[in-house]
């Protein structure tokens, strides 16, 4: 997983702060050392990694970090902030037309993924915004190039303007664009050619498509796991192109951060989204903040919030939360909940963003089996009606009964049974704004705090979603 590296090799340097009461200068020193070191190696560029350095110990070496009785969460604190500056302080939108169509033009080396980022891209917008995108194939040189866009302009229910490989390019966003003005598609995405190097023949040809459709946006797709040379890269498109913002992708693979860490110090232009996965929905918005608590292992609770909103029922999600607050969650809510979370993206990959959870030792090998989730699903199967609504039912004979039926065995059901019972009460906890007992999930200190901020906050606009909609349903029936 993305930063895994960085985020150990900056736990380390932190280690041995969190046991002093006191923080000296020569304390101060040595673990900037170690900060410069994980940087190093995370392929940062140096140039970045000298000035976050020197901007971390001039501010952790003050008198009011080093007289505080926290001196360690002070210069977390520092490194975070600093993180955050370094990724660009704030998410960036995209620029939009104040007219129709926004015009985006996708760039970048072959094999960065940028095809399939155009894809991702047109789902989002279709999700967020009900757009009405139209691609143009612009990429006439690599093999197969056009099909592959058609397959994804299909598989995200988006046409695609194609004039085969015989035709300029130029001349088919010329035509590509007259399309969209006579479709009256609100938005135009770009899909252009890429090389293996940066090349004269290529850089002139996308200045042309600049020249003839002034795009809103020139999104650069990066690969972030080449990691340092992705900011050469970023450099040479932007000196020909002036790029407008940049997209890193594969950054669920084994990323060791220089790209994220380095594009926008180098640059001076905005990381706006990033790729993790091939599944058509996996693109996010890049938020420098939300990056910067992973990469210091406290979790994302933002961003899960984020993705709970976008796959849970707004209507189910309401239910969902009168049964936890009057504790009558069941297995058929245990069922659809599985669903959801399923949809949200791979197990491990959520629970590290739990605070606390992103460098657990337990969490180091973690690896939720998809036959783990469908032996569940075969005992929760094998109840009854009566047993899924009413779990206190499953008396030892009954639970062996469940054994012989979904094929597992018997200290399996007992297992899944207690684990059932043992999140119920703390789900129940949880909505109350009871966090006792669960120190060790959230962890302690500024990630345990920012856990239950970010679960309070949760669980605060649930509640004001449920007033509204009384206060709706009120005022129709009146």
């Amino acid at each position: 997983m993305a930063f895994e590296g960085l985020s150990e090799r900056l736990q380390k340097a932190f280690s041995g702060l969190r046991r002093k009461g006191k923080v000296t200068e020569a304390d101060v020193r040595d673990s900037m050392r170690e900060i410069r070191l994980a940087l190093l190696e995370a392929d940062v560029n140096f140039g970045v990694v000298k000035e976050f350095v020197k901007n971390v110990r001039e501010k952790a070496v003050g008198a009011e970090v080093l007289e505080s009785l926290s001196p360690a969460q002070q210069i977390i604190k520092i490194v975070n902030d600093e993180l955050t500056a370094t990724m660009g302080e704030a998410a960036v939108p995209l620029n939009k037309s104040p007219h129709i169509p926004t015009i985006i033009m996708m760039v970048g080396l072959q094999g960065a993924g940028k095809t399939t980022t155009v894809g991702k891209l047109s789902k989002r917008l279709i999700q967020q915004e009900k757009a009405r995108p139209l691609l143009i194939a612009a990429d006439v040189y690599r093999p197969a190039a056009i099909d592959q866009l058609q397959v994804v302009g299909k598989s995200v229910g988006v046409p695609v303007f194609e004039m085969g490989t015989d035709t300029d390019p130029r001349e088919i966003v010329r035509q590509g664009l007259a399309q969209a003005a006579l479709q009256h598609n609100d938005y135009v995405i770009i899909d252009t050619a890429g090389r293996l190097q940066i090349d004269e023949k290529l850089m002139t040809e996308l200045a042309d498509i600049k020249d003839i459709a002034h795009p809103n946006e020139i999104l650069l797709v990066v690969d972030s796991m080449t990691g340092q040379a992705a900011t050469d890269v970023a450099k040479g498109f932007d000196e020909r192109l002036d790029i407008t913002g940049v997209v890193l992708t594969k950054l669920d693979g084994d990323t060791r951060g220089g790209a994220a860490l380095s594009i926008r110090k180098v640059t001076g232009k905005p990381i706006k989204f990033i790729g993790q996965g091939e599944k058509m929905d996996a693109l996010d918005v890049f938020y420098p903040d939300r990056m910067a608590n992973r990469i210091l292992g406290m979790g994302d609770m933002l961003t899960l919030i984020d993705k709970a909103q976008q796959n849970f029922d707004e209507k189910q999600a309401t239910e969902m939360a009168d049964k936890i607050k009057e504790n009558t969650f069941d297995f058929n809510d245990f069922l659809d909940q599985m669903a959801q979370v399923q949809s949200m993206g791979p197990m491990e990959d959520i629970m590290k963003m739990i605070p606390g959870m992103a460098n657990n030792p337990a969490m180091k090998n973690f690896k939720m089996d998809p036959k783990d989730i469908a032996h569940m699903k075969a005992i929760v199967y094998s109840m009854t009606p009566a047993e899924r609504e009413q779990p206190d039912l499953l008396n030892p004979s009954r639970r062996r009964r469940l054994a012989a039926g979904s094929g597992r065995p018997i200290v399996e059901v007992n297992r899944m049974i207690k684990q059932f019972n043992a999140s119920k009460k703390m789900m129940n906890q949880m909505y109350k704004g009871n966090f006792q007992g669960m120190e060790g999930l959230m962890g302690g200190g500024v990630k345990g705090r920012l856990g239950k901020m970010a679960m309070n906050s949760m669980i605060k606009k649930q509640k004001k979603n449920k007033k509204k909609r009384l206060k709706h349903a009120k005022n129709f029936k009146s």
